[in-house]
């Protein structure tokens, strides 16, 4: 189990890169809900904690695949792989994250560790 930051730390709309390996990113959304995916494109190395939330989607904020924040689906190439997606509670007023145990999609030469 990962902690990624108090909850109130973490604004409504706003995310945060978690430096597991691979990465994780959360997201709080406008909602009020919190999730947690693989942090990188599974086609290039891009930060999702950097990409465009809206509803239950994050587009990825160089080549504007999207993946949805409760599935880890993508549904817009150039990326063809979902990513994982991880549980998020609220304990004791900070954010936890089990992290999945399914082997994640890397883009094409990132290794788990992030190094080619």
């Amino acid at each position: 189990m990962h902690k990624a930051c108090p909850l109130s730390e973490l604004a409504p709309g706003e995310a945060l890169r978690l430096n597991t390996s691979p990465p994780i990113a959360v997201f709080h959304t406008e909602e009020g809900e919190l999730f947690a995916i693989d942090d990188t494109c599974t086609h290039q190395d891009a930060s999702l904690a950097d990409g465009w939330v809206e509803d239950c989607w994050v587009e990825c904020p160089l080549h504007a695949s999207r993946f949805n924040l409760r599935t880890g689906g993508v549904d817009a190439p150039p990326a063809k792989l979902p990513v994982r997606t991880h549980e998020v509670t609220v304990i004791d007023g900070d954010i936890m994250i089990t992290e999945s145990n399914e082997v994640p999609n890397l883009p094409p030469g990132l290794t788990v560790d992030g190094h080619i």
